[in-house]
C-alpha cells in the first residue's frame, strides 16, 4: 500500500462498511474518490479489518494499471503530448485489470501488478505480490466508476492546461473516448461501489500535494514533484473529476461526503 497523508478512518465506519460487504457477499468492492480523499487509507484499514475476521483480502489500485513510462511516451509522440502524463483515461492497461479481477474472483493464483510512482514505471513482474484463494478484493482508484461526457461538453476548456496545451480538444476527446469505450468492462467487474465525495474539486490540489510529500518522505533522495508541478498535474484530472462529482453520487451504492478536512459528514 503506498504512503498516504490522509487521516485514519474511524473503526466504527470501517466495521460498518465491512459488515455490509460480508452481508451482501461482495467479492469485488470498489472505492472511488478524487485524489487525496483517503482511498488507499480506507482500503488498507478494510483489508486489516477483514483479515482480522479471517477473510483473505487482495488490494488492487487503478494506479497499478498505469501504462509504463515508455508506452505513454509513444502515445505522447503519436497521439498527443499530454498523454505522457499518467492517470487520465487511456493511460491504464484496462485489459490487465479485467484479467486480474477475473482471476481473483475465480480464486485462482495471480500476481498483482504494482507501479512505482516516483520512478514512473511499473515494477518488474518478479516483484508483483502473488495471492490466491481470495475472499474479497478491494479495488480503489480516482476515477473508478466514472462515466464519459457528451461530446458537446468537451468544446470548452475547463482549465489553463486544456486552454493552452489542448486548444483543439484532441487530448480530452481521446481520453473521453477511451473512458466510454474501454473502462465500462472494468467497472462491471465491481459488485459494490463506494464514492468518497469531497466538497469540490478546489481542495484536490492541496490534498494531492500532501500525498506527494508523503511519497517523497517515504523515499528520501528520490525525485518527486514540487508544489507548482502538482498544481499543473491535477489539471490533467480536473475534467473527469468534475464529471465524477456530478454523476457518481447517483451511481455508487454508498457515498460518503467529506468536508475540507476530510472528515466524513455522516
Amino acid at each position: 500500500m503506498p504512503p498516504s497523508s490522509a487521516p485514519r478512518w474511524s473503526d466504527t465506519l470501517v466495521a460498518g462498511l465491512l459488515d455490509d460487504i460480508v452481508a451482501a457477499d461482495v467479492r469485488v468492492f470498489g472505492i472511488s474518490g478524487l485524489q487525496g480523499t483517503g482511498k488507499s487509507t480506507l482500503a488498507g484499514q478494510l483489508a486489516d479489518a477483514a483479515g482480522a475476521r479471517g477473510l483473505r483480502v487482495a488490494v488492487l489500485s487503478l494506479d497499478d494499471l498505469y501504462l509504463d513510462h515508455d508506452v505513454r511516451q509513444a502515445l505522447a509522440r503519436d497521439v498527443h503530448p499530454l498523454l505522457a502524463t499518467r492517470g487520465p483515461p487511456g493511460t491504464h492497461e484496462v485489459a490487465l485489470g479485467c484479467a486480474v479481477l477475473d482471476a481473483l474472483r475465480a480464486g485462482d493464483a495471480v500476481q498483482l501488478p504494482r507501479f512505482d510512482k516516483l520512478g514512473d514505471r511499473r515494477l518488474p513482474h518478479a516483484q508483483w505480490p502473488r495471492v490466491e484463494a481470495i475472499d474479497l478484493v478491494l479495488f480503489e482508484g480516482w476515477c473508478v466508476g466514472a462515466t464519459a461526457e457528451d461530446d458537446t461538453a468537451l468544446a470548452e476548456p475547463v482549465n489553463a492546461l486544456e486552454r493552452d496545451e489542448d486548444p483543439d480538444g484532441r487530448w480530452r476527446r481521446w481520453c473521453n473516448a477511451a473512458l466510454a469505450r474501454d473502462y465500462p468492462a472494468l467497472w462491471r467487474r465491481i459488485d459494490r461501489l463506494l464514492f468518497l465525495q469531497p466538497p469540490g474539486f478546489e481542495v484536490v490540489a492541496g490534498w494531492r500535494w500532501q500525498q506527494e510529500q508523503a511519497l517523497q518522505a517515504a523515499a528520501p533522495g528520490r525525485a518527486g514533484m514540487d508544489r507548482a508541478q502538482v498544481a499543473r498535474f491535477v489539471q490533467h484530472y480536473e475534467r473527469v473529476s468534475r464529471q465524477a462529482l456530478r454523476t457518481l453520487p447517483g451511481l455508487a451504492h454508498v457515498t460518503i461526503a467529506l468536508d475540507a478536512a476530510r472528515n466524513p459528514q455522516c
